[in-house]
């Protein structure tokens, strides 16, 4: 756009910095946002200048910028949720409802591989929550006999289901978390 005026508006930019700055400091409170706010503004004004009205208040209209874009940042700013570590983030992540029950037919394939007395022992001490004792009883073997099926059969679903010592299956019911732990009855 060619002006026929003696001084182009853009020259007289710079001389309007420091009480752009300062004016921005005072919305801001922080320096680094301030400088942030002020460069936004030049950037607003540099590429409108074919809006400036030739004659006007130059400064108003840096202010005007700087207080709008200002004001648009916080609106902006309410609706936005500060996440630097992902934490909120990882709070709304929702696993997929099918994974549990996919889980749960791998246990019941592997399950159906032990051995009868395993099986027996496992469902007995860790889905039903006997005792040791009673399960024994029930069975009409040794206590150590039920306690031996009972970590043979935690061991060998483990390995059959991949798992390591210190891992669970996630999204499954109580009686299977119970039939996997190595505690015995009564700890999940």
């Amino acid at each position: 756009m060619t002006r026929t005026d003696a001084q182009d508006p853009r020259d007289e930019l710079v001389t309007h910095l420091p009480a752009l700055r300062a004016f921005a400091l005072s919305l801001t409170r922080n320096s680094a946002s301030a400088d942030d706010l002020v460069q936004d503004t030049v950037v607003k004004a540099w590429s409108n200048f074919d809006k400036f009205e030739t004659g006007t208040n130059l400064r108003a209209w840096l202010f005007t910028i700087l207080r709008n874009t200002f004001y648009s940042g916080r609106r902006k700013a309410k609706r936005e949720v500060e996440d630097v570590d992902g934490a909120f983030t990882a709070s709304l992540a929702e696993k997929p409802e099918h994974d549990g029950k996919l889980q749960l037919a791998d246990f019941f394939t592997a399950f159906a591989q032990l051995p009868a007395e395993q099986r027996e022992a496992l469902t007995l001490v860790g889905a039903q929550g006997f005792s040791y004792e009673e399960a024994a009883r029930m069975c009409g073997v040794a206590v150590g006999t039920i306690k031996s099926r009972a970590n043979r059969g935690r061991t060998r679903l483990a390995e059959l289901l991949d798992l390591n010592d210190n891992e669970d299956m996630e999204l499954t019911d109580g009686a299977t978390r119970a039939v996997l732990s190595s505690s015995g009855p009564g700890s999940l």
